[in-house]
């Protein structure tokens, strides 16, 4: 039995921190019901690398967090269509949303309504900046959320900064959060019977991302300065090989000791931090000359059977081929889904579970797919057709 199995969510969420914080659930047991509008759907079934996809509203993008999930439409302006929702919730345990703070109050669906009719429900609104605050309307997506939290100015090189990072990392960071949120919501409601208010802010995210940066700012008013591949220690960064880059990680006063005597260098050891960091650039002349003698995959090995943090700088496609992955089970592979040409591969969880874990049971589901087995699980006649 998986940790989640009983428990319903209804997911009234677009794009990705939300999706993907509901997906984290239903990968583990939950019944999670995903409500779109009929014809203004999630945002993401549009987006992704296939363009034929995102043109039949199943962008990877939406693919990536809707394994094991139904898809019901409603159109929430419809006060039809919200008394169903009402009904929906009169049967669940969670609810998600991640539009803008007051919409949905301002349609009836608030808190306190839906708490009303189901005073055990844990209610989670995700947002840019929060429920409250001078910024509580204004809207965000992750690479705006980089910009404004101070993420991006402490990313990059010295000479080019600020930087993006590649990936969506703090909608991913908002819904791996706001999982933990839900599941913390739902623990607790098993001891005091009551519902819970759950407000997520991605920019509150963004801030924890950052925890030791923002407490050294703090206590000593030093802002993070952008290394780029460097660390101010210098047996700590990226460095050229014969074919490419290899990622050292030397970190502490044991591992760099160790480094400099397997390279042959004993004289370079250093006794304190300070003195490392002293001596950084020294450090680092001596390292770019002793890296370019063997190549990315011959340093990883060298260095990694002498206890030595190193790997080789690798794509996308050489990590998900490197072997480990396959023995980690992090990527679910879908290989015949109705209406779509070819299979796909998506990410479950970052954890496994002795017994009782995540797992994917069902295809992404397409828009409304699932709307006359829920309609009538509700006593309720069909009123639309699927999208």
């Amino acid at each position: 039995m998986r940790p989640f199995e009983g428990i319903r969510v209804i997911d009234v969420t677009h794009v990705l921190a939300g999706p993907f914080a509901t997906y984290q659930l239903a990968v583990l047991g939950a019944d999670v019901i995903k409500v779109e509008h009929p014809d203004d759907p999630d945002q993401s079934r549009g987006t992704g690398t296939d363009k034929a996809l995102n043109r039949r509203h199943m962008g990877t993008s939406f693919l990536t967090q809707a394994s094991n999930k139904r898809s019901i439409t409603l159109d929430l302006k419809d006060a039809g269509d919200r008394e169903i929702l009402k009904k929906l919730v009169a049967t669940a345990d969670v609810f998600v949303e991640n539009y803008r703070p007051g919409a949905f109050e301002a349609i009836g669906l608030g808190y306190d309504v839906l708490s009303a009719i189901n005073p055990r429900l844990i209610y989670a609104s995700f947002s840019a900046f929060g429920q409250g605050g001078p910024r509580r309307e204004q809207t965000a997506y992750d690479h705006l959320i980089q910009a404004t939290s101070g993420i991006m100015a402490m990313t990059g090189t010295k000479d080019v900064h600020p930087v993006k990072f590649g990936a969506p990392a703090i909608d991913y960071a908002t819904g791996t959060t706001g999982a933990f949120a839900l599941a913390t919501a739902l623990f607790q409601r098993e001891r005091t019977g009551r519902g819970q208010r759950i407000d997520m802010a991605m920019l509150d995210v963004a801030m924890v991302l950052m925890g030791s940066h923002v407490t050294g700012y703090l206590r000593n008013g030093v802002h993070p300065k952008p290394h780029g591949n460097r660390h101010n220690h210098a047996t700590n960064g990226a460095y050229e090989t014969k074919d490419g880059l290899v990622m050292l990680g030397a970190s502490n006063l044991r591992q760099q000791r160790r480094l400099w005597t397997v390279l042959g260098r004993p004289d370079m050891i250093k006794r304190t931090n300070d003195e490392r960091e002293e001596d950084h650039a020294r450090e680092v002349a001596l390292l770019e000359e002793i890296m370019v003698t063997r190549t990315a995959d011959e340093w990883e090995e060298f260095l990694q059977a002498r206890h030595v943090p190193a790997v080789r700088v690798r794509t996308m496609r050489e990590a998900i081929a490197d072997p480990q992955m396959a023995s980690r089970g992090i990527i679910h592979r879908h290989d015949k889904v109705p209406g779509m040409d070819g299979g796909f591969g998506v990410p479950v969880t970052a954890f496994t579970f002795a017994h009782g874990g995540a797992r994917v049971d069902t295809p992404p589901p397409t828009l409304g797919q699932h709307n006359e087995e829920i309609f009538a699980e509700l006593g309720i006649g069909q009123r639309r057709k699927a999208g």
